[in-house]
């Protein structure tokens, strides 16, 4: 039935067939005043009335303080956008943390303490799918906290601008299982709530639905077109309504249309000119909106339509228009992304030199590094007008940001450019630094040959200008070469020469740099006073502001801790991730969260293991080794448990690691299909996917690779000695102490490496043990050889019935049913929920079949309830 929810509204129709989402938002505000906050994400296809919803819910509320901020479609981005609007609505302590131009940590603890301040308040964040990456750094810390702070938060966004490697989704993914989210996804109008607006128009109603879809906005710009034919589309749509009105209020379209979101007045009169007069008519015919001393269209699209029907030549007049107001704002703060858009747009290669720079180091200073990366490559287009110098240090800029961002390939792009500037002018210092940043960018990329001749070039070229500050960094950067090829005479080494010419006081860089490399070193030789050297530098790291280097000690602290099973250093990650949250450095928090699920696998939390590599695959990271982390946590689990299609992430991460020639790329996928290969009874695979890499691992004293390989080789059949330098765990185990390696083993943490030593004891108790460990872990394929020795040895009472994953609930779903189902409850499709666990479609659709006959249901609403009755709903991963 078509319901309208009364509100101040204007627009009559405006929230047909929205009562159900109003309802949900009235709950929200509900439990944010009894001190429960909720961050609402209100989606939906462009035009399909999110806004008209929240602005209506937003006139219903009463006594509440209303703070709105809109993030625009800007080529790139304000940094911090809608907390700028919001700040000069509110002023004191955020108004000065935003224009401060701090970190968005800053401005994020501002706005706690103005929530805090005054809990009666709603905060609208539009059109987040627009934002910034330090915007969505505070949306996710809001997230996370907004529970306790008793606000509610309702943030828009368009679902259909939303692609799969859009950043959005990882805050979105991030928030999944967060107490106090809600999530309102608007559908379009049906073709009765259709019909009654067509009514009184004498509009085909069948015909409008169908050309419309039933989006609202669509809807209600071709019913004003005037005309009884149904435009074929919106851009005719909104033309045609435009042109009813008379010369002057045409032109006063086109100059609010140049500027993304509301346009304030004082802007409009310095760009309209004396077509300013025509206000009244644009506002009376609907074109336009007041609100709060600017003007703006009712909908982003009706404005891209305008801005597009303007001749070329009249819109750079406009932008530049545009842009010499904007210089001298009312309040005296230039915007200085805005002025570049400007710039840009007007075509104006001077102001965009002047200004995209300067926009590019305040988003880099807030922490929002892809919107950084954008604001150099707008300068970079004209750079031909900058000296050679010039050129190289905006090049550089660039490159940094594209590296903290995993654009890998133009970050090297850029830096090898910024080197031909510098060896043009023959400024070979600058050249022999470059080096040394394009070698740690070539290794991001897994360029592991393009990384080492980087390193011997810049030692070679720094060398020969004697010692200095600049060669300590090029012996640096061959110490961590070493470092991560994991040769460890050479990275100590190299280290010793770097810090014989490092004054820490005047390098602290170099020096935290190199600190790091010689504490990953030793800790990855299992030397506990790694740890000392580690924790040092991401102290004084972070106490100097190099947060890159603050989030590089965090990586390689989860890299050494999850190979050698130090599971208590490993829990210290969570403070990196946080740290590397709050500062921007998305592709560092990618790297700890692939370790993390390492740690979750190796102890036994696969549903959070495969979670979390799930998350990893879906965002948009370039990075191989990362991509190889995550693809082998999620084939291990899947192997483990005997979930379909576990070979395909293993041949993935084969595919990724191929001709690297180092353990941080092979060990992992060497261990993994060597493991896959003894449960399939394969020791020719075996030996096949392990070989090259035990081998390696030898030569390089790594105990626990050579260990772990030799562990699954003797399982696959393959009869060898056990490697003398082997970790202690696998050492017990392949010298036949099961005893002693199951007693370590569960020390450790690790139940199922602790239950296979078990079941290879042999005696009917151990066995016991082993099976029911293995059982409880989900561990299908591992458990079967057990329960049938156990049976040979006349051993009854073995039930055959489900396997362990499906007797946590009543119904018998598989662990991966209750994942499916948990995100059938959250409304995800099966496409949605294909993406979020990293399977394909097809494979959803036959886990979704299978649920609805276990429950007996027959709709996926019917499986949601039954799920909620028997407490299976959000037990997803």
């Amino acid at each position: 039935m078509v319901s309208i929810v009364p509100t101040a509204s204007n627009a009559a129709g405006d929230l047909l067939e929205r009562a159900d989402a109003f309802a949900a938002l009235e709950e929200a505000l509900a439990a944010a005043r009894h001190g429960e906050g909720r961050l609402v994400f209100v989606s939906g296809d462009a035009g399909i009335g999110k806004s008209a919803l929240v602005r209506a819910f937003c006139a219903s509320c009463a006594g509440e303080r209303i703070l709105i901020g809109a993030c625009d479609g800007l080529r790139t981005p304000r940094p911090l956008g809608p907390l700028v609007d919001i700040a000069a609505a509110v002023g004191g302590p955020l108004e000065q943390a935003v224009a401060a131009g701090d970190t968005a940590l800053s401005a994020f603890d501002a706005l706690v303490d103005e929530l805090r301040s005054q809990p009666d308040t709603v905060v609208v964040l539009e059109d987040v799918h627009w934002a910034d990456e330090a915007t969505l750094d505070i949306l996710g810390l809001l997230g996370r906290r907004v529970e306790q702070l008793g606000a509610l938060v309702v943030a828009t966004y368009r679902s259909d601008e939303l692609t799969r490697t859009h950043p959005l989704r990882i805050v979105l993914g991030d928030l999944a299982t967060v107490e106090g989210i809600v999530r309102l996804h608007l559908e379009p109008l049906s073709a009765e709530a259709v019909a009654e607006l067509a009514a009184p128009h004498g509009v085909d109603a069948a015909d409008l639905h169908a050309k419309t879809a039933g989006n609202p906005f669509f809807v209600t710009e071709a019913l004003a077109s005037g005309s009884a034919e149904v435009p074929a589309t919106i851009r005719d749509a909104v033309l045609a309504r435009a042109a009813r009105l008379c010369g002057p209020a045409r032109e006063l379209l086109d100059a609010v249309a140049i500027v993304p979101q509301q346009t304030a007045l004082w802007l409009l009169e310095a760009i309209a000119g004396a077509t300013l007069g025509a206000l009244d008519e644009c506002l009376a015919s609907g074109m336009l909106q007041a609100e709060d001393h600017a003007v703006g269209f009712r909908h982003e699209l009706a404005r891209l339509a305008i801005e597009e029907s303007i001749d070329p030549h009249r819109r750079a007049g406009l932008h530049r228009a545009a842009l010499q107001a904007l210089r001298g704002p009312p309040d005296g703060r230039p915007d200085l992304a805005r002025l570049a858009h400007h710039a840009d747009a007007a075509h104006d290669a001077a102001a965009v030199l002047e200004l995209a720079p300067a926009a590019g180091d305040r988003a880099a200073a807030v922490g929002a590094h892809r919107e950084a990366a954008a604001q150099y490559a707008r300068a970079l287009r004209h750079a031909d007008r900058l000296s050679p110098a010039e050129r190289a240090e905006l090049l550089e800029h660039h490159s940094y940001e594209c590296y903290l961002t995993d654009q890998q390939a133009e970050a090297i792009a850029a830096l090898e450019a910024a080197l031909e500037c510098y060896r043009a002018v023959g400024d070979v210092r600058s050249e022999g630094v470059g080096l040394c940043s394009l070698a740690s960018r070539r290794w991001c990329a897994s360029d592991i040959a393009g990384s080492e001749a980087a390193v011997a070039e810049a030692v070679a070229v720094l060398e020969r200008l004697g010692p200095s500050p600049e060669l300590a960094r090029a012996y640096a950067a061959a110490s961590s070469l070493a470092m991560n090829l994991e040769q460890a005479e050479p990275a100590f080494a190299w280290g010793e020469r770097a810090l014989a010419l490092i004054d820490e006081t005047e390098m602290a860089e170099t020096f935290v740099y190199q600190l790091n490399n010689m504490g990953t070193m030793a800790l990855l030789l299992g030397r506990p006073e790694g740890w000392a050297l580690l924790e040092r530098s991401i102290a004084l790291a972070a106490e100097a502001g190099l947060e890159d280097h603050v989030g590089r000690g965090y990586i390689h602290l989860g890299w050494a801790a999850s190979r050698t099973r130090n599971y208590a250093l490993l829990d210290k990650l969570a403070g990196g991730i946080d740290y590397c949250t709050e500062h921007g450095l998305e592709l560092w928090r990618l790297y700890l969260i692939a370790f993390r699920a390492r740690g979750e696998l190796d102890r036994g939390r696969w549903g959070e293991a495969a979670e979390s590599a799930s998350f990893i695959l879906r965002q948009p990271a370039q990075a191989p080794l990362l991509q190889i982390l995550a693809l082998t946590v999620l084939g291990i689990v899947r192997l483990r448990r005997g979930d379909p299609d576990a070979s395909s992430p293993l041949d993935e991460a084969l595919e990724l690691a191929t001709d690297k020639g180092n353990l941080q790329h092979l060990a992992r996928v060497a261990a993994a299909r060597t493991e896959s290969a003894w449960l399939a009874g394969r020791p020719d695979l075996a030996r096949e996917a392990s070989t090259q890499t035990l081998e390696l691992a030898l030569e390089q004293e790594s105990a626990w690779v050579a260990g772990e390989l030799a562990f699954w080789r003797r399982r696959a059949g393959i009869d060898e000695p056990c490697p003398a330098i082997a970790a202690e765990p696998y050492a017990l185990h392949l010298r036949g102490d099961f005893a002693g390696a199951a007693a370590r083993w569960h020390a450790l943490g690790c139940p199922y490496e602790a239950a296979l030593a078990l079941g290879d004891a042999g005696d009917a108790g151990s066995l016991r043990r082993a099976l029911a460990e293995l059982r409880a872990l989900g561990a299908g394929p591992a458990a079967a050889p057990v329960a049938r020795r156990l049976r040979e040895r006349g051993e009854r009472g073995l039930a055959r019935g489900p396997r362990s994953s499906t007797r946590g609930n009543p119904a018998g779903l598989t662990a991966r049913e209750v994942e499916v189902l948990a995100l059938v409850a959250e409304g995800l499709t099966n496409g949605e929920i294909a993406e979020r666990l990293f399977l394909s479609t097809r494979t959803v659709e036959h886990h979704v079949a299978a649920i609805l006959r276990k429950l007996a249901a027959k709709t996926r609403a019917q499986a949601s309830s039954e799920a909620a009755r028997l407490g299976l709903a959000g037990r997803a991963g």
